[in-house]
């Protein structure tokens, strides 16, 4: 069972439940200041915690009529996440990018912390000039701080496929996946004086 430890991010104006082995990529390399990235000592699993500039969705308006009906509850924010989604497997330069899934996940505790959007995803990667791409579960969530004018988000990078041997297992993400609810469920903005 995962224990958990409650974390001061970017100087304490957030904080979140965090797996209590992870470590603080900081302490290790230079991190931007819009970041907080945790590794995990024993697997090639990574947490980054991303303060974005706001992604104007009026420019998706069109697309917004192609979103499943499910998702309607928010489809400009849905619409956002795949951005933030497509861009991240940019960034990876991924041969391929899935979505799988999409859900809401509400903040019933009662604060002003944003309620998240949640996508599911995998990503097919080249890593190392491997013939073969790593496949990357990605797990995303949005919080969309609207008169900040940002998209806070966080994501983990679990690779469950991989041609060095550094794949996790299937129960290595499921458990991934639990942590990665825990501190979606327990993100909670403490000073929204960090958005200027």
């Amino acid at each position: 069972m995962t224990s958990y430890q409650k974390r001061d991010l970017f100087g304490g104006a957030i904080t979140a439940n965090t797996p209590s082995n992870v470590i603080d990529a900081a302490d290790l390399r230079q991190v931007p200041d819009t970041q907080e990235v945790f590794l995990f000592p024993d697997s090639n699993i990574s947490i980054i915690v991303e303060i974005l500039e706001k992604v104007d969705a009026s420019h998706f308006e069109d697309a917004v009529k192609q979103v499943h009906a499910s998702y309607c509850h928010a489809p400009k924010l849905i619409l956002v996440l795949r951005f933030h989604f497509a861009s991240l497997a940019h960034d990876n330069s991924a041969q391929s990018a899935t979505i799988e899934s999409v859900a809401v996940i509400p903040n019933d505790r009662g604060d002003a912390t944003p309620s998240a959007i949640v996508l599911v995803g995998v990503q097919n990667v080249p890593k190392f000039n491997h013939s073969t791409p790593d496949e990357v579960l990605i797990l995303l969530a949005l919080y969309r701080l609207e008169q900040k004018n940002v998209d806070l988000v966080v994501t983990f990078n679990i690779p469950t496929a991989s041609s060095d041997g550094g794949a996790v297992s299937r129960e290595g993400a499921e458990v991934a996946r639990s942590q990665f609810d825990a501190l979606v469920r327990s993100l909670h903005i403490v000073d929204f004086g960090l958005f200027v």
